[in-house]
């Protein structure tokens, strides 16, 4: 996956299970977070749990102002 990716990516997530977002873009796995930041960013991934099991778009720009969902802002 191409880490320079700026419009969100449709996932399928499952109700109740931990879920870890990559906040700081350097992950392989665009949107989940594979432990990429450890040494080389001060942040940390945003661990989350969905209510539903269905399709949810991440953010992967990072601009979201509702993490981990996307919200739009990569269009401004």
């Amino acid at each position: 996956m191409d880490k320079k990716v700026k419009q969100p990516i449709q996932v399928n997530l499952d109700k109740d299970r931990v879920y870890f977002w990559c906040t700081c873009g350097l992950s392989d796995k665009q949107p989940m977070c594979d432990g990429s930041h450890k040494g080389k960013s001060e942040k940390k991934s945003q661990s989350f749990r969905v209510e539903e099991t269905k399709e949810y778009y991440l953010c992967t720009c990072k601009l979201t102002k509702n993490p981990p969902y996307c919200d739009g802002s990569h269009n401004s």
